[in-house]
């Protein structure tokens, strides 16, 4: 292997916000602005906060600080914060994704970044810079990985190569040169982990994982920062990340086009608070429903076709994926989201309350959902083939992408629209001025005063 972590480590230390095309950090800005709309709302209605709130206060975590957690009055030392609005940020499973990796890239990067900048009382142009820093690390390792192969040996990317882009975010924003990135780089690679276990019982360790990604990495940057000497070769090494998480190693793919490519340009923006894998299908089913008008008694029954991990996530095994019985069920169930697509032709984070409905499960008894060939070997893995057998007919539609690709990405005025649906309820009119504030975030001077303006 080439010297990946020299490499990235360099490329951290030396990237400029002037280094950059105008739309890169501009993205960033957009990417983190959704994010805290899922924090704001996880606060108040995600089921796992209370358990995590008490765990909190009962370690001695929730002591007074200096970084702040979005939609809470309190501040917090700057690892509970990023722990905080890491975990929240992931909650709704609203948050973005980077189709290559298979992971959601600011829910680990964004609370380690924004803890750090208040650590620093860093600018808001160096904010995100940081972030789009840890945004390329992330995504390149995350395509080093192999999502296939590191989602069969039962790991979670965002949370795994998440703690290196929060890592490297922070690192940044704390005024690392190369050497410290790498070494950050070194006690990260410690640090990285996430199991898919969660999707046996519907757990909260997917919430809890990426959260901990981004205090580790804000933590393995601190300590970088002090002195500390974390491994060499963290991740090319015979006993580094890319060894020890995957079996098809695809290392020159951390690298490529390095400086030229921006994989911040190819994360995506979520329409639906579900696993990326059941977009696809919802677009397909929402359309077909509305272009024929049918009602989900017109259903007769519908095949989904997925790719191999989309099976793995929410398509296996089919009976106990037809009866979610929890948030966590649901969010990880092609049935029962395209069942609320097609009993009511959209879906929403609201919709979770349908979980149990006679009506609803009535619905994914009749979708049936299988690893489609047509599906694998191709660049992006969440596409879909439906096929609809309808009372007036039989139907079907390949959708290569789901809406909210960088092809659809949306415009500002739909991305401040999720971000009021989401934070409104919670903060009232003040999200208003939050979101302004977010949505000039470059032309703040110390980010320690971003919530107190």
């Amino acid at each position: 292997m080439t010297e990946i972590t020299k490499t990235l480590s360099t490329y951290v230390a030396n990237l400029r916000y002037d280094d950059m095309p105008a739309e890169v950090p501009e993205r960033a800005k957009h990417l983190m602005i959704d994010l805290v709309g899922s924090i704001v709302r996880a606060g108040r209605e995600s089921d796992s906060t209370p358990s995590i709130m008490r765990m909190i206060e009962r370690l001695g975590l929730g002591a007074p600080g200096e970084a702040r957690v979005f939609g809470q009055d309190r501040r917090y030392s700057p690892a509970t914060a990023a722990l905080l609005n890491g975990v929240l940020g992931h909650s709704l499973d609203f948050d973005d994704t980077h189709a290559d990796s298979s992971l959601h890239p600011s829910a680990p990067v964004v609370p380690a970044a924004l803890a750090a900048a208040e650590m620093a009382g860093a600018s808001g142009r160096d904010l995100l810079v940081a972030i789009v820093a840890g945004f390329e690390v992330c995504c390149r390792l995350g395509n080093a990985l192999d999502p296939t192969s590191h989602y069969a040996r039962g790991f979670h990317p965002t949370a795994t190569a998440g703690t290196f882009g929060a890592a490297a975010a922070a690192g940044k924003l704390l005024g690392l040169d190369a050497a410290g990135i790498a070494s950050a780089f070194g006690v990260a690679a410690s640090q990285a982990a996430g199991s898919l276990q969660f999707l046996v019982n519907g757990g909260w360790n997917k919430r809890y994982q990426v959260g901990a990604a981004a205090m580790n990495g804000l933590i393995a940057a601190t300590l970088a920062s002090e002195g500390f000497i974390g491994a060499a070769e963290a991740i090319e090494g015979k006993h580094g990340f890319l060894h020890g998480h995957t079996d098809n190693a695809r290392p020159d793919m951390a690298v490529a086009g390095l400086g030229s490519i921006f994989e911040t340009r190819k994360i995506g923006m979520k329409p639906y608070p579900s696993c990326r894998y059941t977009h696809a299908a919802i677009d397909g089913l929402i359309a077909l429903r509305k272009e024929h008008g049918w009602s989900a008694d017109d259903i007769i029954a519908v095949t989904i076709g997925l790719h191999r991990n989309g099976i793995v996530l929410t398509g296996a095994p089919l009976a106990e994926k037809q009866r979610p019985r929890s948030v966590v069920d649901g969010q990880f169930s092609m049935p029962f989201t395209a069942a609320v697509a097609l009993h009511q032709g959209h879906f929403g984070w609201d919709d979770y309350a349908l979980i149990g409905d006679a009506g609803i499960e009535a619905i994914t008894a009749r979708i049936d959902v299988r690893q489609d060939e047509r599906l694998e070997g191709l660049r992006h893995p969440f596409g879909a083939h439906i096929a609809v057998r309808a009372v007036d007919g039989t139907y079907s539609l390949m959708i290569p992408d789901p809406s909210g690709e960088p092809d659809s990405f949306p415009p500002l005025d739909r991305v401040e629209e999720k971000f009021m649906t989401l934070a409104r309820p919670v903060l009232g009119n003040e999200a208003s001025a939050l979101y302004a504030r977010l949505a000039a975030v470059e032309g703040i001077q110390d980010m320690r005063g971003l919530l107190d303006q």
